[in-house]
C-alpha cells in the first residue's frame, strides 16, 4: 500500500506543484475504521468509503450537475432544520461510522440534535459514531460503480440496517424517487414533485422540481 506519509507532507506536495504520492491499495486491504481514519487524514484530496468487511471504496468527484443539486439539497434540508431547530444536516463530505464498522457518506444526510448533542467532542471531530435520521442519495446518468444506482441501492439498504428511519434514492434524469424505509419493500415515485418527511421530519416538505432542473 503506498499512501502519502501523512497531511502535511500531501500539503507540501502540493504546495510545490507536485501531486501527492498516488493512493495505491491491494484489493486484498482490509483496515478497522481507525487506519481508515489515518489514511483519510494522510490523503485528503481522495474520496473514501471504508465498506463493513474493512475494504477501502476509492470514489470519484461528482460532475458539476450532481454538485448543483447536491448543493441545493442541503440548503433545502438545512432552512427547514434552522426553522425547526432540533436536527442536525449534513452534506456529502461527512463520513459516518456505522454500527457495523463501516464509514459512509450520504450525498445529504439529517440528524436529530438530541443524538448530535449526546457525541463528545471528539467524536464530532471525527466520523461521527452513529447512523443518520434521514439519509439521501443521488443518482446520475452517467454514473457508474461504485456511484451508479445498484451501488447506491446497497449504501440504502446498509443505511436502513444500521438504523436509519428514512431513505430517498434521487433518479434527477427521471424525475423520479425510490422511497425506503425499515422493514419495507423500496417504493418509487415517477414524476415525483415533492418529497415529505412524515413522522420522521415532521414539517420537511421538499419542492423537487427545483433539483430536477439545476
Amino acid at each position: 500500500m503506498t499512501i502519502a506519509p501523512n497531511a502535511a507532507q500531501a500539503q507540501a506536495a502540493a504546495a510545490t506543484h507536485e501531486g501527492p504520492p498516488e493512493l495505491l491499495l491491494p484489493g486484498e486491504l482490509r483496515l478497522t475504521p481507525e487506519q481508515f481514519a489515518l489514511v483519510c487524514e494522510a490523503n485528503p484530496e481522495a474520496v473514501l468509503e471504508l465498506a463493513a468487511d474493512g475494504q477501502l471504496i476509492r470514489l470519484t468527484p461528482s460532475g458539476g450537475d450532481t454538485g448543483t443539486r447536491n448543493t441545493l439539497l442541503c440548503t433545502r434540508l438545512q432552512i427547514w432544520a434552522l426553522k425547526r431547530g432540533e436536527w442536525m444536516v449534513f452534506d456529502s463530505s461527512t463520513g459516518f461510522r456505522l454500527p457495523d464498522g463501516s464509514v459512509l457518506s450520504p450525498d445529504a444526510s439529517v440528524v436529530r440534535l438530541e443524538r448530535w448533542q449526546a457525541l463528545s467532542a471528539e467524536q464530532r471531530r471525527g466520523f461521527p459514531p452513529l447512523c443518520p435520521d434521514l439519509v439521501v442519495e443521488l443518482v446520475s446518468a452517467s454514473d457508474e460503480a461504485p456511484r451508479g444506482a445498484e451501488a447506491l441501492r446497497r449504501k440504502l439498504a446498509a443505511y436502513l440496517a444500521n438504523g436509519a428511519l428514512l431513505g430517498w434514492l434521487l433518479f434527477p434524469e427521471e424525475r423520479a424517487v425510490e422511497l425506503w424505509r425499515p422493514g419495507a419493500e423500496p417504493h418509487r415515485l415517477d414524476k415525483a414533485e415533492v418529497l415529505e418527511g412524515g413522522e420522521v421530519l415532521p414539517g420537511l416538505r421538499l419542492e423537487l422540481t427545483e433539483i430536477w432542473e439545476s
